[in-house]
């Protein structure tokens, strides 16, 4: 019993964390990734080719980029989830899924929506890690690293749950 739930943990959390790579880096748009941050009072201008502002985004555009961008990143997990579990001959049911995907989605709105004094630099800062969270240098960018981290761990405790 304890082997099959060791496997379905195994292949879920694979299948999990392909979905979130590829629907964090290949399927969110450029639009998305850029605006996702954007306040009021630290909003994002959009220029066009030639240096001109054309758009700046508050609060409500940030909002709706990272609410858009957590769909089709959820959307892409549960493709990669369903598929590979399909072609793995893996059986999981409907309320670990959704409950699986929900996490994952939600918490990923809560890490993406990195605003100045947001919920991932709050955490840093209250752990002792704010230097690191604000280091962009020497090919390391702090904030990305905290962010991917938060995101494989719950990415680990959804495949628990369709382990279960």
């Amino acid at each position: 019993m304890h082997t099959v739930r060791t496997a379905r943990f195994a292949a879920a959390y694979a299948l999990l964390h392909a979905g979130a790579d590829i629907g964090d880096h290949l399927v969110q748009s450029d639009h998305c990734a850029r605006i996702k941050g954007a306040t009021d009072a630290a909003p994002v201008q959009v220029l066009d080719d030639d240096g001109r502002v054309i758009a700046t985004h508050g609060t409500a555009a940030g909002r709706r980029a990272c609410a858009l961008h957590c769909l089709t990143y959820t959307g892409t997990q549960a493709a990669a989830l369903l598929l590979g579990a399909r072609a793995l001959g893996l059986r999981l049911r409907p309320g670990p899924v959704a409950a699986a995907l929900a996490i994952s989605g939600l918490t990923h709105f809560a890490i993406d929506r990195r605003v100045p004094g947001g919920l991932l630099e709050r955490f840093a800062d209250a752990t002792g890690k704010g230097a690191f969270y604000r280091l962009a240098d020497h090919g390391i960018n702090g904030a990305a690293r905290m962010d991917a981290a938060c995101h494989h761990g719950f990415e680990t405790l959804a495949a628990a749950i369709l382990a279960r």
